[in-house]
């Protein structure tokens, strides 16, 4: 098995079909990776210790989703010197705005790149992941540079599809 170059983190094992989406996405580049589920409130011990190993056992992106106040990221952040990619979620009843700005709104000096909410969130902080590892692995960027080529050949099919149908409303 490859040596895992990115954590994937959630705060809540309730997130798991959200962060599948960046294993999905890690799995389809072939980026290995870890996931694991610890709490910047239930487990903040945890948490800081995860981020403080994580780059001697080679980790080189960290990743973390997590609803409501959402400290995972920043308590990452705040324990490490990897990049952080944060995934805000909509799992309280702000429909995700409360863990938005929690990840968002880190001060200075303490950085976290923050997605988008859920799903689009989980597959781009994927993707900028990639594109962090990229930097040193020429393999890697070609597979990123064939994901982005298959994603504009999906939209042209879809636009192609679109006319013929329209074509034939007509």
């Amino acid at each position: 098995m490859d040596q895992p170059l990115v954590g994937i983190l959630m705060g809540s094992d309730s997130d798991l079909p959200i962060m599948e989406e960046v294993a999905s996405t890690l799995n389809q580049l072939q980026i290995a990776f870890e996931i694991s589920i610890c709490s910047a409130h239930r487990s903040p011990e945890k948490a800081a210790q995860y981020a403080k190993s994580a780059e001697e056992r080679g980790i080189k992106v960290l990743i973390a989703g997590a609803g409501a106040a959402a400290h995972l990221a920043g308590t990452l952040a705040a324990h490490s010197l990897l990049p952080v990619i944060g995934i805000p979620l909509s799992s309280s009843p702000l429909h995700g705005l409360d863990a938005l700005l929690s990840t968002a709104q880190m001060p200075a000096g303490v950085p976290v790149a923050t997605m988008a909410l859920d799903r689009a969130g989980a597959r781009n902080a994927a993707i900028l992941a990639a594109q962090i590892l990229a930097l040193r692995d020429p393999r890697l960027a070609a597979r990123l540079r064939g994901l982005k080529e298959k994603m504009a050949e999906e939209i042209d099919e879809k636009d192609r599809q679109m006319k013929r149908t329209k074509e034939k409303g007509a």
